[in-house]
């Protein structure tokens, strides 16, 4: 493994870390600021959308720098973004502090995707993009109940102390250690949106939106639902989030390794597969074991789409993926802000806490069969392109 890809997995943690911590330390921060937590959850809501709109704005403004030197510029973006909600005076500004961090969300996991498969033989592509997910996954893990536990303990502030200090430390990285690669002769605005003209990277993107769309359902809704349903104690879901932190990393690892082989098998098993689970965990839920069971499955099945979808976008971007790539990475935040929503909507209507892992399913199987759409034009396109011309008639 390349050094660069650990230097990219470093910042990776850092942003899987500030990205999900929050949620975790709401209270303390509503009760610092004097608002109820709803207004507080603004935090979550504004990082979502500064990532659906940093992904493509940063990665625009970047196409004339090389990735290297973008790679390091997001870096002290981030780190610049969790220093000022360190020591932000107001609400206001803190949750301008979290937009700037957010915006170089997207465009880092875009670029970094890109840079992480030119690092590597084209057969391992898959397999270095889930490496540098591992920071993201990881921090699931270690980072936001470690980052939740320092701030309920010494204060919220010293948590966002540490992960800009995390932000320095990918950026030292990053300078230290990854390659400064060529850009393409395409690497401008107008080359890369040249890749949405391609259908393929619209239905992959779509699949992005509804397939990991699928996972947030469901675990936007976990607390209620463990503690209401399952009649797990408040307590207990830090750790049935780090469960679910554990599948992601499996499923990213797992993901990453087949995609190599056969990426389109690969995101049939992960969707499909998501998609029972999801449906079957309206009946697990009733239960403490069997609850706990399927949300290890919901973040390794739903995880184990990432690199694929990824790489699926980079593939059919061609020669201009940096973009694209970074759209997608927007996508997965689209998803995830769409199926809280809907989730949310079937709780309101009075269906109860499991309804929203319906809406999952049905998400995860919509995904699935764009899937196969996507896989039945590509088999009529090579059809086609392969289908020999007709002879030329002669004369005589």
């Amino acid at each position: 493994m390349p050094l660069a890809l650990l230097a990219l997995a470093i910042g990776a943690f850092g942003i899987g870390t500030t990205e999900f911590v929050v949620m975790g330390l709401l209270p303390e921060i509503a009760g610092d600021y004097g608002v109820s937590i709803p207004s507080a959850g603004l935090l979550v809501t504004g990082y979502a959308i500064g990532v659906v709109v940093g992904a493509p704005l940063m990665t625009a403004l970047g196409t004339r720098i090389s990735r290297k030197r973008m790679l390091m510029i997001l870096m002290g973006l981030f780190t610049a973004g969790n220093l000022l909600s360190a020591a932000a005076p107001t609400m206001g500004v803190m949750l301008a502090g979290r937009i700037v961090a957010s915006l170089a969300h997207g465009a880092f996991f875009g670029i970094g995707s890109v840079v992480a498969a030119d690092l590597v033989a084209p057969d391992r592509k898959a397999g270095a993009i889930a490496t540098m997910f591992t920071g993201l996954t990881v921090a699931n893990i270690v980072g936001v109940p470690l980052g939740t536990f320092i701030g309920q303990a010494v204060g919220w502030r010293t948590t966002f102390t540490v992960v800009a200090a995390l932000g320095v430390v990918g950026l030292l990285g990053i300078a230290r250690l990854v390659p400064t690669l060529p850009s393409p002769e395409s690497a401008n605005l107008r080359g890369e949106l040249k890749a949405f003209r391609n259908p393929q990277v619209l239905l992959a993107m779509a699949m992005t939106v509804l397939g990991f769309g699928g996972v947030f359902a469901a675990i936007t809704y976990i607390a209620p639902m463990m503690t209401r349903v399952a009649g797990y104690s408040d307590g207990a879901v830090t750790w049935l989030l780090v469960l679910f932190g554990v599948g992601m990393f499996l499923g990213n690892l797992l993901g990453g390794r087949f995609a190599d082989r056969r990426l389109m098998p690969m995101l049939y098993a992960s969707l499909g597969g998501l998609a029972v689970v999801l449906a079957l965990f309206t009946l697990t839920a009733h239960d403490k074991v069997l609850a706990a069971v399927t949300i290890l499955l919901v973040g390794a099945l739903g995880f184990a789409t990432v690199p694929p979808l990824q790489k699926r976008v980079l593939d059919q971007a061609h020669g201009a993926p940096t973009l694209a790539s970074a759209v997608n990475i927007g996508a997965f935040n689209l998803g995830n802000a769409l199926a809280a929503w809907l989730g949310g909507q079937v709780i309101a209507a009075g269906f109860g806490y499991t309804a929203p892992n319906w809406v999952g399913a049905l998400l995860a199987g919509a995904a699935l069969l764009l899937a196969l759409r996507s896989a039945q034009l590509e088999r009529r396109t090579a059809v086609r392109t392969s289908a020999p011309a007709a002879p030329v008639p002669a004369h005589h």
